[in-house]
């Protein structure tokens, strides 16, 4: 089995971008009418914290987070083609990220994802996420599912 390669990097990596136009062309089937609305919050520009996972140096996947408040930062943009889904990059990469987010010193991570992406949920519950009430610009918004995990701060 190829191992997978996590990468570090921020939204101007092209493989990133890659990755993150192929994620919008999905949202837009699956959100339907519901997408510009989506679209206006996942902007990548000046995205500090991305990971891109490669097998076999083709990257396959990614996700990112973005502070969203003091001690809160938040999961953006997770993706994995569809030929690489069932072996555990999603795993992989939100782990990654959630270290990351320790290393950087926030107390939790939250997320929104649709009700049209069971898979996201699923994931998402099986690394430890629990259902919060809709936040910020998903206050009301029927189709969006978010979420939340606790997580321990690196120690400085």
């Amino acid at each position: 089995m190829i191992e997978t390669t996590l990468f570090r990097t921020n939204s101007d990596n092209p493989d990133f971008q890659k990755l993150v136009a192929l994620l919008d062309k999905d949202l837009a089937i699956r959100d339907g009418e519901e997408h510009a609305f989506y679209a206006q919050y996942n902007k990548i520009d000046a995205i500090k914290h991305t990971v891109v996972a490669y097998k076999n140096e083709l990257p396959v996947g990614c996700g990112a987070i973005k502070q969203y408040a003091e001690h809160t930062t938040e999961v953006k943009r997770m993706f994995v083609l569809p030929e690489f889904r069932g072996q555990g990059i999603a795993e992989e990469i939100l782990r990654e990220l959630e270290q990351w987010a320790k290393e950087l010193n926030f107390a939790e991570c939250i997320l929104e994802t649709g009700k049209k992406q069971p898979e996201a949920i699923r994931l998402y519950q099986k690394a430890g996420y629990s259902l919060i009430p809709n936040y910020g610009q998903y206050q009301g918004v029927e189709n969006s599912v978010c979420m939340l995990k606790k997580i321990i701060p690196a120690v400085s």
